[in-house]
């Protein structure tokens, strides 16, 4: 807490909307609101404070953190880094030069009126945001885009993406794994369709224990931060800037070392309908670079 109440102090304290409070009190306020999904009436009475203000405050904590999102979220960036976070993959179970697992999770968030409302509700039924996140072997988040409507395909999201250009244009020296219901590429490596080999099978194998990462930091989120896991009832406009602010969070956690020991098993999400499109999203060259990658590598 003292970490992130120096992280902001500049941002938050300076404000004359602050209404005179603290800057401890104000992340403190935040942070409650945010980890144990209170209704902001009940987080409000707590601390002495109206609803508007634990709104208000809320934000203005949130607007502070993500300014520094740079800072805290992005990918690796030097050769020394890079092989930093291959390592970090490898070590899981030997398969080699991956920089990030790639997924994407919903949040859900209160019914969206007018036109566009359709497009929020989910395979599932109900409105969310469709969230796509990379995160490396000690779940830190590296990239994240938190504007999708929920009824948006993750393949779609990931090719509009500018993490998807930024592979295009060759700054990494290793790719990305995801599930079927991306397209394979020769960056982005997805499990083999029927493995009829021993390779393919070990393959495959390799693949789901070294991917599951990005199950495992949905899951530590979504545990830490209650309101990613049962919703929200802020805002859209507010939703999309307290997830970037909890990923934040979330990466601060991690690089202080912060135990996940207290938290739930994770339960890995449901994406069979997301299998669709399979065989028109991948690539010739994608398929060859597999084949000869399971060949030399299996």
């Amino acid at each position: 807490m003292r970490k992130i109440v120096k992280l902001v102090q500049r941002d938050i304290e300076l404000q004359a909307s602050g209404g005179g409070l603290s800057v401890e009190l104000q992340v403190c306020t935040a942070l409650r609101t945010w980890a144990r999904q209170e209704v902001q009436d009940d987080a409000a009475d707590i601390h002495g404070l109206s609803q508007q203000s634990i709104t208000n405050i809320c934000r203005r904590v949130a607007l502070a953190l993500a300014s520094k999102a740079a800072q805290f979220i992005r990918m690796p960036s030097t050769l020394e880094e890079q092989e930093q976070v291959v390592s970090g993959f490898r070590n899981i179970c030997g398969f080699k030069q991956v920089i990030g697992a790639i997924d994407c999770t919903h949040v859900k968030i209160k019914k969206v009126e007018g036109d566009s409302a359709q497009y929020y509700i989910n395979r599932k039924g109900f409105s969310s945001l469709n969230v796509q996140v990379v995160c490396d072997a000690q779940l830190k988040i590296r990239d994240i885009v938190a504007h999708w409507r929920g009824s948006t395909h993750d393949a779609r999201i990931f090719r509009e993406s500018q993490i998807r250009q930024r592979f295009e244009n060759g700054e990494f020296h290793a790719r990305l794994l995801g599930d079927s219901g991306y397209g394979l590429t020769n960056y982005l490596f997805t499990p083999v369709q029927n493995p009829r080999t021993a390779k393919e099978k070990s393959y495959n194998k390799s693949h789901i224990l070294t991917r599951n990462t990005i199950e495992r930091c949905f899951g530590v989120c979504k545990q830490r931060f209650r309101c990613l896991l049962l919703g929200f009832s802020v805002s859209l406009e507010n939703v999309k800037l307290y997830i970037v602010a909890l990923a934040i969070l979330h990466n601060i956690a991690i690089e202080m070392n912060e135990g996940i020991d207290f938290l739930e098993p994770v339960i890995s999400e449901d994406n069979g309908d997301q299998q669709v499109l399979r065989e028109s999203l991948d690539s010739r060259s994608g398929q060859e670079t597999r084949r000869l990658f399971i060949e030399t590598q299996f």
